[in-house]
C-alpha cells in the first residue's frame, strides 16, 4: 500500500519545505488544488525538478477540457492528473486518452457522487478506460457530524477497481483502509498540521509496510 502526501498549502515554498523532511517517506507527492490555483503548473516543474523520482500527481479535479487540463499538468511534469467523476464521460474519456497518449494516468474523483451511486459510476467509468479512483470526503464533509471513516469505506466495499482513499486518515485509522483493499492511502492534514511531519510520515509508512 503507497503512502500519498497532499501537499493542501499555501505556496511553493511552503510545499518544497515540508517535502524536505518528509519525501523519503511518502511514495506519491500530490500537489494539492489551492496549491496548484495560487502557483500555477510552476509549481509541479519544481517540484519534479528537486524529486524527479516521486510520482507526481496534480489534483486539479477537472470538470471540463479534459484533454487539454491534463495534457498541460502531464507536460509539466505530473505523472498522474485528477478529473471529477461527476464530469460528462466525453471530458473523462479525454483525459484518459491525452493521459495514455503521454504513457502517464488519470486518477478518477468520486467526491460529488452519492454514495448509493458510486458502484454503479465506478462501473461506467471502467469503460471508458479509468483504472484508479480515490474515494475521497472532502473537508467540508469530514466537518459534517457524524462524517465516519469507515462509513465512507462502505460505499464502494467490494468493487475491485484500485483506489485511493483521502478523508482525514490518521496513524490511527489507516490500517482500517489498508483492510478494505486500498492500493492508496491519502494523508494532507494528518502530516503537514502534526507538531513533527517527518516522524508523523515515517511512522505512517512503517505502519503500511507492517500491514501489507
Amino acid at each position: 500500500m503507497k503512502l500519498q502526501v497532499a501537499l493542501d498549502l499555501l505556496s511553493t515554498d511552503d510545499a518544497v519545505n515540508l517535502l524536505n523532511d518528509i519525501a523519503p517517506y511518502v511514495d506519491i507527492i500530490e500537489v494539492g488544488t489551492p496549491l496548484i490555483k495560487i502557483e500555477g503548473l510552476a509549481v509541479l516543474r519544481e517540484i519534479k525538478s528537486r524529486w524527479p523520482d516521486k510520482f507526481l500527481f496534480a489534483d486539479l479535479k477537472t470538470m471540463d477540457a479534459g484533454a487539454l487540463e491534463a495534457e498541460l499538468a502531464l507536460n509539466a511534469g505530473a505523472d498522474a492528473v485528477s478529473v471529477l467523476a461527476v464530469a460528462a464521460d466525453g471530458t473523462i474519456a479525454g483525459a484518459v486518452n491525452a493521459a495514455n497518449k503521454l504513457g502517464k494516468s488519470v486518477v478518477v474523483d468520486l467526491i460529488g457522487v452519492p454514495p448509493t451511486h458510486r458502484l454503479a459510476r465506478i462501473d461506467e467509468l471502467r469503460k471508458l478506460g479509468v483504472g484508479t479512483v480515490e474515494l475521497h470526503a472532502g473537508l467540508d464533509e469530514q466537518a459534517q457530524e457524524g462524517y465516519s471513516l469507515p462509513a465512507l469505506l462502505a460505499t464502494i466495499a467490494g468493487t475491485d477497481v484500485k483506489f485511493a482513499v483521502a478523508g482525514g486518515i490518521t496513524l490511527d485509522t489507516v490500517d482500517i483502509v489498508a483492510a478494505a483493499g486500498a492500493e492508496t492511502a491519502v494523508v494532507g492534514g494528518g502530516i503537514y498540521n502534526a507538531a513533527n511531519p517527518a516522524a508523523t510520515a515515517k511512522s505512517l509508512k512503517e505502519k503500511l509496510l507492517q500491514l501489507a
